[in-house]
C-alpha cells in the first residue's frame, strides 16, 4: 500500500516480558547511564524487511526508546536505521489515551498504517478514529508476554494487502 506505515513499539512487542521462545536471545545494554535487559528474536528484522519489500510499507518506530532503537535495538535485529516518531514532551489528551497515540495521530498526516503495540485500549482507538489527518489504520495488539509473532505480521500482511476504497465526501 503505497504511502502506508508500520509503526513498531519495542517494550512488550520487539521485546517481550519474558521468554517465551528460545528464538529469544538475551542482550544487555546501557542508555543515559541505565542499565537495560532486553529479549530480542534476531529473525524479526528479516521478516519485518520482508513484509516492507513485500507491500511497500515504510517501517517506523514509534516507542519511547525513540532514536535509541535505531542505536540499541535495529542493529541486534537485523534492521538499518528507521524514522522514528517523536514522542516528546506529554501533551494534553483524554483519559486512558497512551501518550504515544497522540504522537502518532500527529505524525501519520493521513497516511494509512499498521500500529504493532502492546499497550493500546478502546480510548485510543476512539481518539484515533476521531483525530483530523488520521486515515485509515489498523492496530495489532501484541501479547507483551509473548511478543511478535507471525500471526502479527501475517495481520498486517493482510490489512496492507487489501484494496481500500477512497471515500469522497
Amino acid at each position: 500500500m503505497d504511502g502506508a506505515l508500520l509503526l513498531l513499539d519495542v517494550d512488550g512487542v520487539l521485546n517481550p516480558v519474558r521468554r517465551s521462545s528460545p528464538r529469544f536471545r538475551r542482550f544487555e545494554c546501557v542508555v543515559e547511564g541505565e542499565g537495560f535487559r532486553l529479549l530480542l528474536d534476531p529473525r524479526h528484522g528479516a521478516k519485518l524487511i520482508a513484509l516492507r519489500r513485500e507491500t511497500g510499507v515504510a517501517l517506523t518506530w514509534a516507542t519511547t526508546w525513540g532514536e535509541r532503537a535505531n542505536q540499541e535495538i535495529g542493529p541486534k535485529i537485523g534492521l538499518p536505521p528507521l524514522p522514528v516518531v517523536p514522542i516528546d514532551g506529554d501533551p494534553p489528551r483524554p483519559h486512558g489515551v497512551n501518550l504515544k497515540t497522540w504522537h502518532v495521530a500527529e505524525y501519520v498526516r493521513g497516511r494509512p498504517f499498521v500500529w504493532l503495540d502492546d499497550d493500546l485500549g478502546p480510548a485510543d482507538l476512539e481518539y484515533l478514529h476521531g483525530h483530523p489527518g488520521v486515515g485509515d489504520f489498523l492496530v495489532v495488539a501484541v501479547d507483551p508476554r509473548d511478543g511478535l509473532g507471525d500471526a502479527h505480521l501475517d495481520a498486517a500482511r493482510r490489512w496492507l494487502t487489501t484494496p481500500r476504497r477512497q471515500i469522497s465526501w
